[in-house]
């Protein structure tokens, strides 16, 4: 399992009936209730922002992500909340008087096209970052002092905001939607929108985790091929309560945050190669796999190749001829072989692939040859149980504390040995990877829990720092053996630096 990750290209905030911007507030807040008596008998605000799925959709076109062995790809839009950090915040207020909102539900829902048209509603993120005029405020009646300028910089009113998407323009309703059902602008009541995911907040700490698989996939795969962005935003009953003392809030890490918990979608995908072109066992499901590259570079062929299992005198075997493959990885293909059965074993057999086309030119058929274990081997019985292991690692790809472009895409080999020893390498390890940043005591997750691929040569793992903010790395490494699972922390760690 790999990850990518897409992030915002725009976002905002917009008021209910406020002509206020904040597109550069490094803070969404969602509130619903009373606004300071500005906005009677209610008041609310909703987030809306769109996606850059440009890299994402180039990987996928080229074939980088492939679909072809496991077609379900999984998106999942996350944003921190900006007091999951500390259990003391519940139930109690902001800064601004704000009371913290808990058990409510927030809904992703898809911003519609213009009316009739259908094209894309373009709208512009803005440059405010207040809420309020806080100079106004703070001098009603305009006695400013003689230093003090009679305009607050952070305070715009410049789209978008809850009635323009952009200058002179107007949203066909204000806000994105009506949630009250009674405009005549088709296709922008609340009961007509898109709903992509509703998410339930039980403390109102919880960060947001919206699930955007069939979204974002109908976008890949061109069933909807215009956007306007997505919103987010509290369910119609609670917008529409009137008559509330208190305004309640729940906060989120907008685009422009200066911290690392910037908004991200989260795309995983499964590529991971077991290859058991080393360890292969009769009467068990098996995995063999074909490599292609030009120059080094990962090739895909025009079409998948089939692969007939010959015996050692090269003649075909039966239920096994003409075997289908998929492209499990750019320019690597797998065969999953069930039921294979040896008269003798160990023997040798050979893996012929064919119908191998590159850019419609035909290639020679590739034969492979593998040897076949009796599958008393695979599993260790008798009367001793198996002691536990410690384990050392060295890596290829990535130098310890090494400095590494934002461009870069490296692939890590991991060579797994026994603790303490320099040349007694392990190649049957159940073992994992797990990378992530330190913020102070806090480790925050990159990608979780990763089971690193397998070739007849090692073990490896893709790393991709194109889509990874600047920021210092580690990497832990887990290694699952006899019910022990033994955890290494900070294996190797690096820098992820701009490119100026």
């Amino acid at each position: 399992m790999s990850i990518h990750r897409s992030y915002f290209s725009r976002n905002n905030t917009i008021v209910y009936g406020s002509s206020a911007n904040t597109g550069r507030n490094p803070v969404v807040e969602l509130f619903f209730g009373n606004v300071d008596n500005l906005v009677v008998p209610k008041g609310y605000s909703r987030f809306i922002f769109d996606l850059d799925l440009t890299t994402l959709l180039d990987k996928v076109s080229s074939g980088e992500i492939s679909t072809g062995c496991s077609p379900n790809i999984k998106h999942t839009l996350k944003m921190t909340n900006t007091s999951s950090f500390d259990k003391d915040l519940l139930n109690g207020k902001w800064s601004n008087g704000r009371r913290r909102a808990t058990s409510f539900d927030l809904f992703l829902y898809r911003i519609p096209l213009q009316p009739i048209t259908d094209i894309p509603i373009v709208w512009d993120e803005g440059v405010g970052y207040d809420y309020l005029d806080n100079i106004n405020i703070s001098s009603p009646n305009g006695n400013y002092a003689k230093l003090e300028v009679d305009t607050d910089k952070n305070f715009s009113q410049r789209p978008s905001n809850w009635f323009e998407s952009s200058t002179n323009i107007d949203w066909p309703v204000s806000g994105t939607y009506d949630n009250t059902n009674t405009t005549s602008v088709l296709g922008f009541k609340y009961d007509e929108l898109t709903i992509i995911d509703t998410q339930h907040f039980e403390f109102g700490n919880e960060d947001i985790e919206f699930d955007m698989t069939n979204e974002i996939n109908s976008i890949i795969d061109g069933t909807i091929s215009d956007r306007s962005g997505w919103g987010i935003a509290f369910l119609p009953s609670v917008e529409n309560i009137t008559g509330l003392t208190e305004n309640y809030s729940v906060g989120f890490f907008s685009r422009h945050t200066q911290t690392f918990y910037e908004p991200f979608l989260e795309t995983n995908y499964e590529d991971q190669i077991e290859d058991d072109r080393n360890a292969f066992y009769e009467n068990k499901t098996n995995k063999l796999y074909l490599y292609s590259y030009v120059n080094g570079n990962p090739i895909s062929f025009d079409q998948n190749p089939k692969v007939t299992l010959l015996d050692s005198q090269f003649l075909e075997i039966p239920n096994f001829v003409g075997l289908d493959t998929c492209e499990r990885q750019k320019g690597v293909y797998e065969v999953v072989i069930s039921g294979l059965t040896a008269n003798t074993s160990p023997c040798i057999i050979y893996d012929n692939w064919t119908d191998i086309y590159i850019d419609g030119n035909k290639i020679d058929d590739i034969e492979n040859q593998f040897v076949v274990y009796p599958l008393s081997d695979y599993y260790n019985i008798g009367t001793t149980t198996e002691q536990p292991k410690l384990y050392g690692f060295d890596f290829a790809g990535i130098k310890q504390n090494e400095k590494i472009l934002n461009t870069d895409v490296r692939k890590v080999n991991v060579i797994i040995k026994k603790a303490y020893t320099v040349n007694e390498v392990f190649n049957g390890v159940e073992s994992y990877y797990r990378i992530y940043v330190k913020e102070g005591n806090t480790e925050v997750q990159v990608e979780d829990w990763t089971k690193l691929s397998r070739t007849s040569d090692g073990y490896y793992f893709i790393f991709d720092t194109r889509d990874k903010i600047p920021n210092e790395y580690f990497i832990d490494m887990k290694v699952v053996t006899n019910r022990d699972v033994n955890t290494y922390k900070r294996e190797l760690n690096f820098q992820i630096v701009d490119k100026k």
